[in-house]
């Protein structure tokens, strides 16, 4: 296990000697403040390093006992991985005690060691009743395991088997990821002179090096770090557990608050609004009501904010979850799975505590309906999340996956590379599964058009691409898949199914086409035959537009059309009747037309390329 970095929380009432013990276990006075040391009580949480065998390295956190700084008790126990429930044999379990523990639990924190200290100060007998009822809060917790150690730290009696307790208990947790993107919560941020902002907090995912370009949430400065430090000792490198100082440029101690977050990457977004899984302390003093004003503690931030529930109004006492929502009056940095605390500003006391489910969330309507929706969200697993988003979103790129998923970097790219999904656009992906409902669906959006406008050649893409309402790059791509498998064909910009032709229905239509090929090179208006046949304007033009398409017919003039074959005869009857070049006399008379036929009928010889015009004749073109 060398080189493995963890934290370890000093929690319990005020007194219970847990500043003594850190001194006795590391040899660092952790009540650093003057006001401190004038009032013999932790303020601010103090932190020492505790090197153990076999190369981990430690930093303790004693955090404040005094029920007026269970903020800083908090923020100080956030991101720890073992607890030392610190009671005092002479006083036992206290009410801050009791909080204490609450929180550690709400926190989701799987380790806690109790140290029951001050043993010099009590009989034997007086100790086992403290032991009695220490036993007995513990099974009120996850914590009933715990193994329970004796320590003088004045005479440092037992110091060294806890120690060893303390490394036999390291050995046997998770070390936090170093992998992946970087998150520092800060707690403290300060001014040292001639080396400028210094910020301090534990890192809670990856890495960070000197030199290294940060951001900082939710203000989103641009961070330098200068220099980097580990319990005083200068470092190139941090890593996820450890407890680190870094000196920084970009931002003055009066610009970054108590909560801000360090980041590395655009992988994190801020939030105002959070769905979260809430567990309630065992009762409340009054009621919780819908809206009610709370207290949000997560990581080191503390965030004003209501409580919105749906399936309730209020509520005093559950043993059971409750899926809810939060929103915050300022922005937050979170991720799917941060514990947080839930207190009430006042009359303050600790609500209840849990775990965040969808850190960027959205409002939602009073219902089962949300509910179940916030119980399935609670209960998806991350390759469903990631299919669930790409559901909603159809396409998105892996960053978009990644902030909207709140899922690591890593996660993301491993369920990306399961095979269910592809990269179709620039870093853009979506699943096999949406490919392949899009290409059914673009396929049936044909089969309806073909129906509706039979004499039509085909769908536009653009109004494909209106029609679906999805990413331009998404439908291109189904597109050219389609294409490529025979199942659509593309005639310019219109698309068809692989089989359908343009076709003249039975009826008026038909009847009108065959009375236009009657009527020769001396066509009436086209108004006049829609007319006679009684079809609709649409069906009017819809027939006309065809006609020219599959140029079974030409434009005469604005008004008029005339038939193909009818054209076709009479060029014919033309060219052989008129040497290579003739002039409008010459057609006139063979062609028996008066001026108002004629004209036109020569403009659209000249248009099909036919003949051209030379000093007001025509020449006829080889073709």
């Amino acid at each position: 296990m060398a080189d493995a970095f963890y934290t370890i929380g000093m929690a319990g009432h005020i007194d219970h000697g847990k500043t003594t013990l850190t001194k006795a276990l590391t040899g660092v006075d952790t009540d650093r403040l003057k006001e401190e040391k004038e009032r013999n009580i932790s303020i601010e949480p103090g932190y020492a390093p505790l090197l153990l065998d076999n190369g981990i390295h430690v930093s303790i956190v004693d955090v404040p006992g005094h029920e007026r700084f269970i903020r800083q008790m908090i923020a100080g126990v956030a991101g720890i991985d073992l607890v030392l429930l610190v009671i005092a044999a002479d006083e036992g379990v206290m009410p801050q005690t009791k909080e204490h523990l609450q929180i550690l639990n709400f926190l989701g924190i799987k380790k806690c060691m109790v140290v029951v200290s001050k043993i010099g100060r009590v009989e034997e007998d007086l100790l086992e009743l403290a032991v009695d009822e220490i036993k007995d809060l513990l099974t009120e917790t996850n914590y009933q395991d715990a193994p329970i150690l004796f320590v003088d730290s004045v005479t440092s009696k037992g110091i060294p088997e806890l120690k060893q307790s303390i490394q036999q208990e390291i050995m046997s947790l998770e070390q936090r990821d170093s992998n992946g993107s970087f998150r520092l919560p800060i707690d403290q941020a300060f001014t040292v002179q001639g080396h400028g902002t210094v910020v301090r907090g534990t890192v809670f995912e990856g890495v960070v090096t000197k030199d290294r370009q940060l951001t900082l949430l939710p203000s989103g400065k641009k961070i330098k770090i200068r220099q980097l430090q580990v319990h005083n000792q200068e470092t190139e490198k941090a890593q996820a557990g450890q407890r680190v100082a870094l000196n920084i440029t970009g931002a003055t101690k009066d610009e970054i608050n108590r909560g801000d977050v360090l980041v590395d990457s655009d992988n994190f977004q801020v939030t105002k609004t959070i769905d979260i899984s809430l567990q309630l302390v065992s009762k409340l003093s009054i009621p919780l009501k819908q809206r009610s004003p709370v207290k949000l503690h997560v990581g080191t931030t503390e965030a004003y904010g209501k409580i919105i529930f749906f399936d309730r109004n209020d509520v005093q006492e559950s043993d059971e979850e409750i899926l809810c929502q939060i929103r915050l009056k300022d922005d937050i940095v979170v991720r799917r799975g941060d514990r947080f605390i839930l207190r009430r500003p006042t009359p303050i006391e600790t609500l209840g505590g849990g775990w965040v489910i969808q850190p960027l969330a959205h409002k939602y309507r009073f219902g089962q309906e949300t509910i179940t929706m916030l119980n399935r969200q609670k209960e998806r697993s991350p390759s469903e999340i990631i299919e669930d988003l790409l559901h909603q979103h159809k396409l998105l790129s892996k960053l978009q996956l990644i902030q909207l998923s709140s899922l690591h970097e890593e996660e993301v790219e491993a369920i990306l590379s399961t095979g269910k999904y592809i990269e179709i656009h620039e870093n853009a992906y979506t699943s096999k599964r949406i490919i392949s409902e899009l290409n059914e669906a673009i396929l049936n959006k044909l089969k309806e058009y073909h129906e509706e406008y039979p004499l039509r050649i085909g769908m536009s893409k653009a109004e494909l691409l209106q029609i679906l309402g999805q990413q331009k790059y998404l439908v291109e791509h189904c597109v050219n898949e389609l294409i490529q498998t025979n199942d659509i064909k593309k005639d310019e910009q219109y698309l068809s199914t692989s089989t359908f032709q343009p076709c003249l229905p039975k009826g008026p239509m038909e009847n009108l086409v065959e009375t236009l090929l009657n009527d020769g090179i001396q066509p009436k208006k086209w108004t006049d035959y829609t007319k006679e046949a009684s079809i609709t304007n649409r069906e009017a033009n819809e027939l006309k537009t065809y006609l020219l398409k599959t140029n079974q017919a030409f434009l005469l003039s604005e008004e008029t059309l005339i038939h193909k074959i009818a054209f076709d005869k009479a060029v014919n009857q033309l060219r052989e009747k008129t040497a290579d070049i003739f002039n409008l006399s010459e057609a006139k008379e063979i062609l028996s037309l008066s001026r108002k036929y004629l004209i036109p009928f020569l403009e659209l010889l000249d248009n099909q390329h036919f003949t051209t015009r030379q000093e007001g004749k025509r020449v006829w073109v080889n073709n």
